[in-house]
């Protein structure tokens, strides 16, 4: 079985007429009798596998059996036990293997890596040498040692980004990085960092240039890692300089690597062949369509009856979906009949989306069409959902075909939507011996016909449609089933051990304070010992609130004579640390001056921002208590400001989790009369910190 045969199972299981085999010749560029060599090959596996042959008709056809789907999972390799290369396919794998090495490796090891003989790879390297030799690099062989290759590195990471550049097509990883290491402990960290350089330089990159710059930057990591620096490279004439330069600068200090002017200018030079998007000028800010959401969500909370404030996850997606809706030109939506049959049950939420709509619809630029404003609805039904279903034990099982790849991109998928127990993850063709007993549901990536247990098949990449249909399939499942109210929890956390203590640490000292500093020390140790450094991992990209307002971005008892001025004393902290420029503050008040008091988000709480290109540098927040309060609306509701808490934004993400938590906390009257009561910055920061653990 080759590359070649996977993709023909993956062909005929969509086809339900006869194929003529001219066609396929054609479609992969090899002989008819190739063609026919790879389908008796098929049917052998089909054979063994006790499933109907393809028959091979009069007049140069195949017909494919109607059951075929059942068989496609004999037809994917996760390793090279049941998945046999083709010459052309060991070929490429064995050059990336010698390319990427910075050792000498032996005929054996190659041979090992590919599960072959070693006459097998001897009668290969001819055609190998060739291939590395078409790259502009050479293989050098010793008696005792084996080969390596030679050559400038800037050739080896442009012949490695070439072989492990994922199918264009098929957008599916290449089979070759299976075995050539390009430093995936980093990928998480590399496309934050590009997301951020994206937002910072108003840049964007299609879907297909953004992995090729991901895959480009996780080669670098790695061969710097291991000490294969690059050749001196003239810098002259390079566009995009400044965005590489930016780019490496964080990856140098997230990834703990050292990359050079060297890596800067190749990196340079990809960015100007690479390919980009056009996004409306509404994207830069981002922050503003994040205030508008929170206020939109507490109006529709108050109008629906239900708190959904508190939902993390329903606030960054329906941010993320009215960032798209508020730069998207005029489209002709096509009616989803789903979504209509889902909102026919929901039709008061329906109603309270329509009625809050001017909140949004008087910063675009257009109407908004009716399909836009039922995927809002479609969002606060699924929030709504969540709510009702965190306290059920609702099982689920995820069936995949195409490797662990995959399957990791369906769990974070699901998880960010849902909030139901994921049990168990197998393959396809191990759902039919699944008990009933061990799932509520099973989520396939194919169709499932033997298996046991309710299913429903869903893309690898999860549409808004698969969303829609899986959260219909839960509702059904749930009317028709007594399934437990409590959810189990069998697992401890770092973050449930510390909830469980709290009450025991607070009751244990006299001294409110003496408790705090007990606890900020046990939440480390506690957090080290499970490996769950949620701190850590904050500071970098995520930071808390508590993080953001350190004493020293906090100042108590300022004097303001207007909201302009007080907009401005907010921010003198942060221009002073370099965390913004001067036009950043006269952004914030153009702002107020253009779109009003939106930056008022709770009763006498205000929190000004700009455009991240106006003048923004470093993610950062500062406080500071008025000694009078003034006003800044004529709305006697959140009138007058007392606190006014400036912040500067550098992307679309690491903000969120501080701005969430901020205004979360200042919708508690407690939390307010507290801070009207403290007397020094370091108390304002202790509370802070105090009651932002209490949230979360």
């Amino acid at each position: 079985m080759n590359q070649r045969t996977i993709e023909l199972a993956r062909l005929f299981s969509n086809e339900r007429d006869e194929v003529a085999i001219a066609g396929l010749s054609e479609l992969y560029q090899v002989s008819e009798k190739t063609i026919r060599n790879d389908v008796k090959e098929m049917n052998r596996i089909l054979e063994e596998n006790h499933h109907d042959p393809i028959i091979f008709k009069r007049g140069g056809r195949i017909r494919i059996p109607e059951n075929f789907g059942e068989a496609l999972y004999c037809f994917h390799a996760d390793d090279y036990y049941s998945y046999k290369l083709s010459k052309e396919e060991r070929i490429k794998v064995a050059a990336a293997l010698l390319i990427n090495s910075t050792e000498y490796v032996t005929l054996v090891t190659i041979a090992e890596v590919l599960f072959v003989s070693r006459v097998t790879v001897i009668n290969d390297l001819k055609e190998i040498k060739k291939y590395i030799s078409d790259c502009g690099l050479e293989v050098i062989s010793s008696p005792n040692k084996g080969l390596r290759v030679a050559g400038p590195e800037s050739i080896k990471r442009e012949a490695l980004l070439n072989l492990l550049r994922p199918d264009e097509l098929t957008k599916e990883e290449s089979f070759i990085a299976k075995h050539v290491s390009v430093q995936e402990g980093n990928r998480f960290v590399i496309e934050r960092i590009i997301r951020e350089q994206e937002q910072r330089f108003h840049r964007y990159l299609d879907d297909y240039s953004y992995r090729e710059v991901s895959l480009f930057l996780s080669i670098m990591v790695s061969r710097n890692m291991a000490g294969e620096t690059l050749e001196s490279m003239d810098a002259e004439h390079v566009d995009r300089y400044a965005m590489a330069q930016e780019t490496l600068k964080y990856i140098s200090q997230y990834c703990n690597v050292v990359t050079t002017e060297n890596d800067i200018v190749s990196y340079a030079r990809l960015l100007g062949r690479v390919h980009y998007m056009y996004h409306d000028h509404f994207t830069g800010n981002i922050v503003k369509t994040q205030v508008i959401t929170r206020q939109y969500i507490a109006a529709l909370s108050d109008d629906i009856g239900v708190n959904l404030n508190d939902d993390y996850d329903f606030f960054e997606n329906l941010s993320n979906h009215l960032e798209s809706v508020f730069t998207a030109p005029t489209m002709d939506y096509p009616e989803i009949d789903i979504v209509n049959e889902i909102l026919e049950d929901h039709v008061e939420v329906l109603e309270a989306v329509n009625d809050n709509l001017p909140m949004l619809t008087q910063f675009m630029h257009r109407d908004m069409e009716i399909m836009e404003i039922k995927f809002i609805a479609i969002h606060v039904c699924a929030a709504l959902e969540r709510k009702k279903s965190k306290e059920i034990a609702f099982h689920v099982i995820v069936a995949c075909h195409a490797g662990l790849g995959t399957s990791r991109l369906l769990l974070e998928k699901l998880k960010q939507h849902f909030k139901f127990r994921i049990v168990d993850v197998v393959s396809a063709h191990e759902a039919r011996n699944l008990s009933p007993d061990e799932a509520d549901l099973v989520i396939s990536t194919v169709r499932l016909d033997s298996c046991p247990i309710e299913n429903i098949v869903v893309s690898p990449n999860f549409s808004d449609e698969d969303y829609i249909r899986v959260g219909s399939k839960i509702d059904s499942l749930k009317v028709s089933r007594n399934i437990p109210d409590q959810i189990e929890d069998d697992t401890l956390s770092a973050k449930g051990l510390i909830e469980q203590l709290r009450p025991l640490v607070y009751g244990s000292f006299e001294e409110e304070s003496e408790a705090e500093a007990f606890m900020k020390d046990m939440r480390a140790i506690i957090r080290d010992y499970f490996k769950q450094p949620v701190e850590a991992d904050a500071e970098i990209f995520a930071p808390y609130l508590h993080h953001l307002l350190p004493p020293s971005h906090i100042m108590l008892d300022v004097e303001c004579e207007d909201w302009r001025d007080a907009i401005r004393k907010s921010a003198e902290t942060l221009l002073k640390r370099g965390y913004i420029e001067e036009r950043y503050i006269d952004a914030m008040i153009s702002g107020v001056e253009k779109y009003g008091p939106y930056i008022v988000l709770a009763q006498g709480f205000a929190i000004p921002h700009a455009k991240l290109e106006d003048g923004s540098i470093r993610l950062g927040m500062n406080l500071i208590r008025l000694k009078t309060p003034v006003r800044f609306t004529d709305d006697e509701e959140y009138d007058p400001i007392e606190f006014v808490c400036c912040m500067s934004a550098i992307d679309s993400k690491s903000h969120l989790k501080a701005f969430f938590n901020i205004v979360n906390m200042v919708q508690d009257e407690e939390f307010k009369a507290k801070m009207r009561t403290v007397e020094t910055a370091n108390e304002m920061a202790l509370l802070i910190e105090k009651y932002e653990y209490s949230i979360i």
